[in-house]
């Protein structure tokens, strides 16, 4: 009887050898992987001990529909610096409440010369919109005071539809992380980083944005934070107007200052 030794061995060389000839061609019929590309990320500033991250605010929006069949008052104005003094025209801007927390002890009235916010509840956040105009290309300013908790966000807000359904929002923690939302009945970040140029605790700033076509720059305290390029919402017009928004401490309370509409440079 033969030995199987030299046919064994004989069958071991041939499987080494293809196994190695199939590593070499990529495993014969076997598909290769597709290669993934990633979104490319922006590079935001360094922020110095950030501020514990705050969860995005996740409700969908109910339908909001701004009156635009209001009489408009004759004090009125497209592009003004609304400083909340006497002049202030209380009917020409109109709110509406997101979150969870409850509005029943929401405080929004004119005092001296500026608008005083005092939420009263923890995850609320209260829109407040200029009503007369829809603005294509604009350029927003808000300046304002804390009284409160440093624990709150302040916004601005452009292109807002008529629905209440789509806009812009540039929104910035009173620790100095901000986010740059395209809300499409849902909030979308598409942009996000951190600045040491806010002022926190009970200190005044001013925030800045400015929707020019495609393109969305901000601002904080003068200081130019970013401009983000959007191609995939691009919303072209609609309302303008700002943001107060307290998340898990009492009491969140602002003076707003003054609330500019510009046409953008």
């Amino acid at each position: 009887m033969k030995s199987l030794r030299p046919l064994l061995f004989f069958v071991a060389i041939l499987m080494v050898v293809g196994m190695a000839c199939s590593a070499l061609t990529g495993g014969g019929d076997t598909p290769s992987q597709p290669v993934v590309t990633e979104e490319p990320v922006q590079v935001q500033p360094t922020v110095s001990n950030p501020p514990t991250a705050v969860p995005e605010p996740t409700q969908v929006l109910p339908t909001v529909e701004i009156p635009t069949d209001a009489p408009v008052s004759s004090e009125s104005r497209d592009f003004f610096v609304e400083e909340f003094d006497s002049n202030y025209v209380a009917d020409d801007w109109q709110y509406f409440i997101l979150g969870d927390g409850d509005d029943d002890n929401l405080v929004i009235e004119q005092r001296d010369d500026y608008l005083y916010f005092d939420l009263g509840a923890e995850d609320l956040y209260v829109y407040y919109m200029y009503a007369p105009y829809i603005y294509d290309n604009v350029s927003l300013e808000l300046n304002a005071l804390n009284q409160g908790r440093n624990n709150n966000n302040v916004s601005l807000v452009c292109r807002m539809n008529e629905e209440g359904t789509q806009w812009y929002e540039f929104s910035v923690e009173s620790g100095g992380v901000w986010y740059l939302y395209a809300f499409d009945n849902g909030y979308n970040r598409i942009g996000n980083g951190g600045t040491n140029d806010l002022r926190q605790g009970k200190e005044q700033n001013t925030y800045r944005m400015e929707c020019v076509d495609d393109e969305i720059i901000l601002y904080i305290n003068d200081k130019k934070l970013t401009t983000v390029r959007d191609s995939k919402y691009f919303f072209n017009e609609g309302f303008v107007g700002f943001n107060i928004s307290s998340l898990n401490v009492l009491p969140i309370t602002l003076e707003v200052n003054w609330f500019e509409i510009a046409q953008p440079e």
